[in-house]
Formats: structure tokens, C-alpha cells, sequence
């Protein structure tokens, strides 16, 4: 009866629970099925934004300066050349051309001078330890003519007073003999390094003196009008001082200008007399040595 009654109590259990397992495995399956349709749905709706940003990227064009488009941005950049040159005139002009010409000469023949004595200074500088090395090879191999013939092949101060110093040597003159020959060239060659720069140290100095000389007239010319009649005119007045001041300006421009120009040559200068010192002492030295092992 035990077994039976058991029994009995398992099978009602199992008609009992079947139901419930079932409608919780077919409430799996439609959560399982709710979710691959919300997935599905993600994906297509990620194509589809896709799809739109593609076809807006096709729809835009890619926009690319046009001839026309450049030329409008290059014509302002122009008409501004234009006018700071326009300005330039204009303030010369107003300056008044008597003195505001003369100042420009000064910076036209300053700047000619300086620029011809740059180059002349780059073309003067020399390689002395090169220069060195060759010389002491010739004296070396073939005496002081070969050494000569090696220094007239090079142009330059150095060279020149190396060609001295030399020349004295081969004529068979002591040392000290040459050391003044090459001391008296070497002041030469330096005369010739700076010739022109004192036409440029002038022009600076001559400029704002220039320009000084236009101030003072026209404020003396402005102070006339004045007087003449007999009540002062802030505009005339002032018309007056702007244009006196004008040729201050240009003045010192001018020498600005040419003064950056002449430290330069300066400069330049100073280093070639310190190459050629330098040079003298050790061809003297060179010169030395040569007439010892020669004995």
C-alpha cells in the first residue's frame, strides 16, 4: 500500500510539473527569439546609417579652389604692394624733392660703394693654412722660385705680400730685410681692403645732416606763414611740421642702412689683416727654417 500510494504521489507530482516546465521553456524560447530579432534589428539599423552616411558622402562634393578663387585671395596681397609703395611716393613727394633727392642719392652711391667692396672683400679672402701648406712644399721641393710661382697663381693680400717677402728672399736679403718688406706691403694691401669705405662713412654721416637741414627750413617756412598771416591754423601748422619731419626720417633710414653695411665691411676688413699677420709671421718663420737646412 506504501509503494503504492507513492507512486501515486510521483505521478500526480509529474502531471503537475510538466505544464510548468514546458511554459518555462516556451517562455526561454521566446526571450531567445525576442533577442535575435532585436539583434537582427541592431544590425540592420547599423547597415542602414551606413548606407545613409555613404550615400551623404557621395552626395557632397569635394570642393577645390578654383584659378578665380586664387586669384581673389593673391589681388588683395597685390593691391597691398601697391599701396605701401603708393604711400612710399607720396611721402617722398611731400617731403619736398630738393632735399629728399639728395638724401636718396646718398643711399644710392652708399649702397654702391658698400655692395662693391663686399665683393671685392669675399674675393680677397684666401685659405692661408692651405696656402701655407703649398708654400712650404715648393720651398721644399724646388727652392723660393718654385715657392714663387705657387703664391702668383693666387689672387688676394696674402698672396701678395707672400710674393714679397719672396721675392726678397730669392734677391738674397737678410730676414729682417724681408720682415720689412712684407710689414710695408702688408700696409698697402690693408689701404687697398679699404678703399671706398670712407666715402660710405661720410654719406652716413652726411644723410641725417640732410635730413636735419630739410626739418629746420620747413619749420622756419611754416612759422613764415604764420606770420604773414597773423593767426595761427592748427591744420597749416601741423601740414607744415609733418612734411619738415619727413626728411629727418628719410636721413636716418639712410644711414641706418648704409651703417649695417659698413660694420660689415669693417668687420670683413679686420678679419683678412688678422690672416695676413698671422700669414707673415709664420711664412718669416717658414723662411727661417729653409735658409738653416739650406746651410
Amino acid at each position: 500500500m506504501k509503494k503504492l500510494f507513492i507512486s501515486g504521489i510521483l505521478a500526480c507530482a509529474t502531471l503537475f510539473a510538466s505544464p510548468v516546465f514546458a511554459q518555462g521553456a516556451d517562455t526561454t524560447a521566446k526571450a531567445e527569439v525576442v533577442d535575435t530579432n532585436a539583434v537582427a534589428s541592431t544590425d540592420s539599423a547599423i547597415a542602414d546609417s551606413s548606407v545613409a552616411d555613404s550615400n551623404t558622402a557621395q552626395a557632397e562634393p569635394v570642393t577645390t579652389p578654383t584659378p578665380a578663387a586664387t586669384e581673389e585671395v593673391a589681388a588683395p596681397q597685390v593691391e597691398e604692394t601697391k599701396e605701401v609703395s603708393q604711400q612710399i611716393k607720396d611721402k617722398f613727394i611731400e617731403g619736398g624733392v630738393e632735399f629728399m633727392g639728395v638724401v636718396l642719392i646718398c643711399l644710392i652711391l652708399g649702397l654702391a660703394i658698400a655692395i662693391e667692396r663686399i665683393i671685392a672683400l669675399n674675393l680677397a679672402t684666401t685659405n692661408t693654412k692651405k696656402l701655407l701648406k703649398k708654400v712650404k712644399k715648393a720651398l721644399s721641393e724646388g727652392g723660393v722660385t718654385a715657392a714663387r710661382n705657387v703664391v702668383a697663381k693666387v689672387p688676394g693680400p696674402v698672396a701678395s705680400i707672400f710674393a714679397q717677402g719672396l721675392l726678397r728672399a730669392e734677391q738674397g736679403e737678410s730676414i729682417e730685410q724681408v720682415e720689412k718688406s712684407i710689414i710695408a706691403n702688408g700696409g698697402v694691401e690693408m689701404g687697398k681692403l679699404e678703399k671706398g669705405l670712407t666715402w660710405v662713412s661720410l654719406f652716413i654721416s652726411l644723410a641725417p645732416m640732410l635730413g636735419f637741414m630739410g626739418t629746420v627750413i620747413g619749420m622756419i617756412d611754416a612759422f613764415d606763414s604764420i606770420q604773414n598771416e597773423g593767426d595761427i591754423k592748427i591744420d597749416q601748422v601741423a601740414g607744415g611740421i609733418k612734411v619738415a619731419l619727413l626728411t629727418t626720417v628719410a636721413g636716418l633710414i639712410v644711414a641706418i642702412i648704409l651703417q649695417v653695411f659698413y660694420n660689415y665691411c669693417v668687420s670683413k676688413v679686420d678679419a683678412i689683416v688678422g690672416q695676413m699677420e698671422e700669414a707673415s709671421i709664420e711664412l718669416v718663420d717658414t723662411l727661417i727654417a729653409y735658409k738653416e737646412n739650406k746651410k
